[in-house]
């Protein structure tokens, strides 16, 4: 079940002279809007190949415009309804950038709970067809995906929980400041973009983000620590590349397909497989700049999750009262990642 950048580019290729042409022909141009900048991992590796393999599998007939680093305006927290009333067609980004509204999304987010980005994006997509379509009614869904390992990265080393007291620590999403605040840190909510001139400027001594893209934000310059884990993962974010309903309504039939056969699990696979794998260049950086890389061995990952599993008790009440059992969504996500994990 596992797919490359290689094997979905290729497959994407063959597919191109799958999409009817003649009568229905029309050409089609959309916008992608999204919240980092052009050169950065996400964007040049995952975006820009699904819009590429789109625009090839219409024998041009799509044209997919890319505006990065939120350059038709708003904030990346107004991504997704920017979709939803079609300012824009397309857009990636961070279901937890709007607390609450996508709860079940939340469930790859719990501590510790996500070990392979590939397993737990085929797990999300799975689920969303099965659980979270009402969460995304607005909008037609191409892709679900999270990345790779949560790093600590800190002007300060982090050896044990208690080293985070009294350090302001970036945290991106509803759980991962409720995790920060169960280990002791003080919490700071922020878009990715503004880490860097943060802790330039000594408003935050941390933040938490994944390897990969630690080489944009140029954090291995910035910081001389970085904290990782081994095994499961202490945090993990979830997103969504998402598209205009209308937009999507309005094209013929055939260039429908091409969309499809470019989304949903396939692709959500690939995006996140995609993604961890850019972890080990970032790493690669700040071994070069003789950074202070800590590793927290399995034996000692147990105290770390003691801290944080009142997070999961709060978690399922808080989705009781939504009327969603959180409960039977933790159990469904580990029983689709472990399936995806035995069919390796």
């Amino acid at each position: 079940m596992k797919r490359s950048a290689t094997t979905f580019c290729l497959a994407a290729i063959l597919g191109a002279g799958l999409a009817p042409q003649g009568a229905q022909a029309q050409d089609v141009t959309l916008t992608m809007h999204h919240f980092l900048a052009a050169q950065a991992n996400v964007p040049l590796h995952i975006l820009d190949v699904w819009a590429d393999q789109v625009e090839a599998d219409s024998d041009g007939r799509i044209r997919i415009e890319r505006f990065p680093s939120m350059q038709l305006g708003g904030t990346p927290a107004e991504l997704y309804d920017q979709v939803v009333s079609g300012t824009v067609d397309l857009a990636w980004t961070i279901a937890g950038l709007t607390p609450g509204r996508f709860p079940s999304t939340e469930v790859f987010e719990l501590p510790f709970m996500v070990s392979d980005a590939g397993a737990a994006s085929y797990a999300y997509w799975s689920l969303f067809e099965e659980a979270m379509q009402d969460e995304f009614s607005e909008v037609k869904m191409i892709g679900t995906w999270v990345h790779g390992p949560g790093v600590i990265h800190s002007t300060d080393p982090v050896t044990r929980p208690s080293d985070l007291r009294g350090m302001q620590v970036r945290g991106p999403s509803r759980l991962t400041v409720q995790l920060l605040e169960s280990l002791g840190a003080t919490p700071v909510g922020m878009p990715v973009a503004q880490v860097p001139e943060s802790l330039s400027r000594g408003v935050i001594d941390g933040a938490v983000v994944p390897w990969e893209v630690t080489e944009t934000l140029r954090l291995h310059e910035l910081v001389e620590n970085h904290t990782e884990f081994e095994g499961d993962m202490i945090y993990t974010l979830t997103f969504v590349l998402v598209m205009h309903q209308p937009a999507y309504d309005a094209l013929p039939e055939d260039l429908q397909a091409v969309i499809d056969q470019n989304s949903e699990l396939e692709f959500s696979v690939f995006a996140g497989t995609t993604q961890q794998d850019y972890d080990d260049p970032g790493r690669a950086l700040a071994e070069e700049m003789g950074n202070n890389i800590i590793t927290i061995p399995t034996e000692e990952v147990a105290e770390w999750r003691a801290l944080s599993e009142p997070i999961y008790d709060r978690w399922i009440a808080d989705m009781a009262e939504r009327g969603k059992d959180g409960q039977a969504l933790i159990d469904r996500a580990r029983e689709l990642m472990a399936e995806y994990e035995a069919a390796d």
